[in-house]
């Protein structure tokens, strides 16, 4: 039996119910490529394997790629890379990124890196189906105005919608970790609402609001250095969008920040580095 690794995160799914309810979330055809993210003991890499088009698996652990690999030595539909998927552009694993489905069980301490290596502008896949620990499902699906709303809700709300499926307990993993898991699906918008610059300053300014979120939106406008606008813009803004900047960020929905973003923009916000 191979030991987990804490230095990786390992928590291994072992609940076969939990297991096939995920597989059934994932719904792929058998004529659909599947990307799997960390397939560890390969709890759900037994289950997709020969029942879908081509079935690629990263995982970063060398001996457990290499069980993986000799167990699928002889199915032809089945890639195992042995990778940090980090490091591993989605568009070189299908041509077709755009038709792709993407499932894996996410080590809690990289959830956010690999969720936005996953939204790339010029790499989103169909469909991502992936289990995550049950706090960050929360912040990633959370609504305006809740306390786990912020910058991560926003950026992945306005480019895909996100839904959290189903919760996982602690006690169907092993070795069994400190917190529950949530089954969540993101479904990329295509195509993209808002173009590569946009997107940009979007995370600019969702980093810049959250940085700072007890503070009302026209103080962070006046006083970080990427903005430093004037009073007067400011006011310029707020009327421009109907969007009161007394409020704080927690407030605003993701449309009215795609609003706000594109409303600095237009006058050359955020500031260029090095100019303020």
């Amino acid at each position: 039996m191979h030991r987990a690794r804490r230095s990786l995160g390992q928590n291994f799914l072992i609940d076969p119910n939990t297991q096939r309810r995920i597989v059934r979330a994932i719904n792929a055809s058998p004529d659909e490529e599947v990307l799997e993210i960390g397939p560890g003991l390969g709890a759900l890499t037994q289950h997709l394997a020969g029942a879908v088009r081509r079935l690629t698996a990263v995982e970063l652990d060398r001996d457990l790629a290499s069980q993986l690999r000799d167990r699928y030595a002889e199915q032809d539909d089945v890639g195992i890379i042995e990778a940090d998927f980090l490091d591993v552009p989605v568009n070189t694993i299908t041509d077709d990124v755009a038709g792709l489905v993407v499932t894996g069980n996410i080590p809690y301490n990289i959830t956010s890196p690999i969720l936005f290596h996953l939204l790339e502008r010029d790499a989103r896949p169909d469909r991502i189906i992936l289990m995550v620990q049950q706090e960050v499902a929360d912040r990633i699906t959370a609504r305006a105005g809740s306390a786990s709303y912020g910058a991560l809700s926003v950026g992945v709300q306005t480019v895909a919608t996100a839904e959290s499926l189903f919760r996982v307990g602690r006690n169907c993993f092993r070795p069994v970790p400190n917190v529950d898991s949530a089954v969540l699906r993101i479904t990329p918008f295509q195509p993209p609402p808002l173009d590569a610059d946009e997107e940009r300053d979007l995370r600019s300014l969702t980093t810049a609001a959250f940085g700072w979120r007890r503070k009302q939106l026209q103080k962070t406008l006046r006083t970080r250095p990427d903005y430093h606008l004037e009073h007067d813009a400011v006011e310029r803004i707020a009327i421009t969008t109907g969007i009161r900047l007394d409020r704080r960020p927690e407030t605003l929905s993701p449309d009215e920040f795609v609003k706000l973003g594109r409303a600095l923009r237009a006058i050359g916000r955020p500031a260029p580095p090095g100019i303020a």
